[in-house]
């Protein structure tokens, strides 16, 4: 089966003959995946009334276990955005309705940032649909093949960890 990249190896190789060109074979795959990835990962966001950022903010306190809830510095590591960029992102998200602050009970200075109701069924919502969008990307592979891409991707990510 031949697709885009085996002509643009192809076109390549016939004016560059003198070039490995397997990282090209590899990489524009991985390229084209990720736009389509990107898109499906909106769709996906949009269709609960989130956008990606919010997707961002909201899956780490789910992810945080009952009672949903982190200090705004931890949720600066989780979603790796400043200070600034995570206060305006906690207010937005409390205006909507989907997170809540309150007192820090361990210091009086600090902040918790907790997933209300409405935030957990929204991140929940839009979860379940990138789930389902992204087992379709998958449905030609079968589950070893599956274990395998995610072996090998991990291997190629381990030197920017």
């Amino acid at each position: 089966m031949r697709d885009e990249v085996d002509e643009l190896v192809e076109a390549w190789a016939r004016e560059r003959a003198d070039l490995d060109l397997g990282p090209v074979a590899v990489f524009s795959r991985i390229s084209r995946l990720a736009r389509h990835l990107d898109l499906a990962r909106r769709e996906a966001f949009t269709a609960h009334g989130l956008a990606g950022w919010e997707f961002d903010v909201l899956a780490a306190l789910r992810r945080a276990g009952a009672p949903y809830e982190l200090s705004p510095g931890r949720l600066l590591r989780e979603t790796l955005v400043t200070s600034g960029t995570m206060t305006n992102r906690v207010d937005r998200l409390a205006g909507r309705g989907l997170v809540e602050r309150y007192p820090d009970p361990d210091d009086r200075r600090g902040v918790i940032v907790r997933l209300t109701v409405e935030g957990k069924a929204a991140v929940d919502g839009a979860f379940t649909a990138l789930l389902e969008a992204e087992r379709q990307f998958l449905d030609e592979l079968s589950p070893e093949e599956q274990n395998d891409l995610a072996v090998l991707l991990r291997t190629l990510l381990r030197p920017f960890s």
